[in-house]
């Protein structure tokens, strides 16, 4: 019981420490896409953010073998004595040096000749277009071989160093949306070699604080043919997921340039920058809590485990939830006065994917522990199988003039019909309780979201758009969403755990 209760503290540090990070990143963030939208212009803007996210579809290896990496780590950690952590680091290392150089040449003949055959872009921005996608090219590759150092933090849970580290990053980040303002020199080029930069500079801080903290992730060069071939089984039947997951997000972004222009991927881009400061929320807390999951499964605590992934699905929706739902009542508003240019269609892309995140929020915890059991060849295949999806019936909308929106609001329909193929393959394969969990936590969280949005959705129709209103709004969202949560959204330990912090804090 009581390392039960140190991991607990744990958890709850390392969320504290990821939260710092976020507040101060998330802010930094903000602004600087601001200025970066504003130097680069609509076009540009959109052209970077298509072109890194067609790069970014190298990632259905990457996006397998990230995950791969953190599950077998934490899973060795967890066997104690009998796990060996460094021969498991070393091979992951050697994986991801000979993944990075199968992605260099994929990018350099297959990528290269989409990007100049079949994507979008004014004819007098297709070398800068060609810049950008090189310079992105080599971001990624760095990113990738910097995966099983990251992922060595996280089952470490070293938070510190995330935090630390990112705030590094948004720095250097906030110094380039300054010299994007006085370069003389392409803008879009010059911020993509920034940028690029900047990943080399954080990979090498990542690796020597590996090197420094954990005597085990020093890669000694050694390969383990069991291990290789474990870690590349679960890649494979992974990639399934990773090709679903890149085919949501940047094969939508790819058929959006293709049918509507550069134009309409700088309102995605946007949208997916308020996205992802609205899931930084979920994710820190998800990131402290992932490696407990796969140490209790390891360890033989299934009942421990069922627990935390009941928790962690819980608190993550409600998290985002009260978060996000004065962004979905006033975003014309913020946009507004956070942007010089809105690009169309910005405001429905934000609600809808938002929408979308507060689905997916409750899945989190369950695609870990799935990760965690090793079990994934049905689970990816199903679940996999029903994301890719998106892709051809998002084609056939656009090819018979539907919106550009239509998109998001299939990408919503799919992730509920995901969150439900889940529950019932996890039960199959790991016994997990699912009428207890739909009681626990999709009945509790759909009725605090139903009760909890009335009175905020009163204030905003019945008072004038301005200032006040919004103030008005945000307050009262924040006061009924965290009023809801706590009675009909917390069970009694978890109340009682704030009830005693709020009383610690008056003290």
């Amino acid at each position: 019981m009581s390392e039960r209760i140190v991991d607990n503290k744990r958890i709850a540090k390392n969320t504290l420490f990821l939260y710092f990070r976020m507040f101060l990143t998330m802010g930094i963030s903000i602004y600087i896409s601001r200025v970066v939208l504003d130097m680069l212009g609509e076009v540009d803007y959109g052209i970077y953010n298509v072109v890194g996210g067609f790069v970014a579809m190298f990632t259905v290896v990457s996006g397998a073998m990230t995950t791969a990496t953190q599950r077998f780590i934490s899973y060795e950690i967890g066997k104690g004595e009998k796990g060996n952590v460094q021969l498991m680091f070393s091979t992951s290392v050697i994986i991801h040096i000979v993944l990075g150089g199968i992605i260099l040449v994929l990018g350099e003949t297959l990528g290269l000749w989409f990007l100049n055959t079949y994507m979008n872009f004014p004819t007098d921005r297709t070398v800068a277009a060609n810049w950008v996608y090189q310079l992105s090219l080599l971001t990624f590759i760095v990113n990738v071989i910097s995966v099983p150092y990251n992922a060595a933090i996280v089952a470490y849970e070293r938070m510190k160093a995330f935090a630390y580290v990112s705030i590094i990053d948004v720095c250097l980040k906030l110094l380039v949306a300054y010299l994007i303002v006085i370069a003389s020199s392409d803008k879009l080029v010059f911020y993509a070699a920034c940028l690029a930069l900047i990943a080399m500079v954080i990979r090498l801080i990542y690796s020597r604080y590996c090197k420094k903290h954990f005597v085990e992730c020093r890669c000694n060069w050694s390969w383990d043919k069991k291990n290789g071939k474990s870690i590349m089984s679960f890649v494979g039947w992974n990639m399934i997921g990773s090709v679903a997951n890149i085919a949501k997000e940047q094969g939508i972004n790819v058929l959006l340039n293709i049918f509507f222009g550069a134009a309409v991927n700088a309102a995605r881009a946007i949208a997916y920058q308020v996205l992802s400061a609205m899931n930084s929320f979920v994710n820190n807390f998800q990131m402290a809590m992932n490696p407990q999951i796969v140490k209790t499964y390891a360890s033989s605590e299934k009942s421990e485990m069922f627990n935390i992934v009941f928790r962690g699905s819980r608190l993550s929706y409600l998290l985002l939830f009260t978060m996000s739902l004065p962004v979905i009542l006033e975003t014309p508003f913020i946009l507004n006065i956070w942007l010089k240019q809105v690009p169309d269609y910005t405001d429905i892309f934000i609600r809808l994917v938002l929408i979308n995140a507060l689905i997916d929020s409750l899945s989190g915890p369950l695609i870990t522990s799935m990760h965690a059991s090793g079990k994934v060849r049905d689970y990816q295949i199903i679940v996999g199988g029903i994301s890719l999806l998106n892709v051809p019936i998002s084609y056939l909308l656009f090819k018979y003039g539907y919106q550009p929106y239509s998109a998001m609001a299939v990408g919503i329909v799919i992730s509920v019909f995901c969150h439900f193929a889940r529950l019932i393959l996890l039960s199959k394969s790991i016994n997990l309780p699912v009428k207890l969990f739909l009681r626990r936590v999709t009945l509790r969280v759909l009725l605090v979201s139903f009760v909890s949005v009335v009175l905020p959705i009163i204030v905003y129709y019945r008072m004038p758009v301005c200032f006040l209103s919004f103030i008005a709004v945000c307050f009262v969202s924040f006061l009924s969403t965290s009023a809801i949560s706590y009675v009909l959204g917390l069970n009694i330990n978890e109340r009682q755990f704030v009830r005693k912090k709020i009383f610690h804090l008056k003290k």
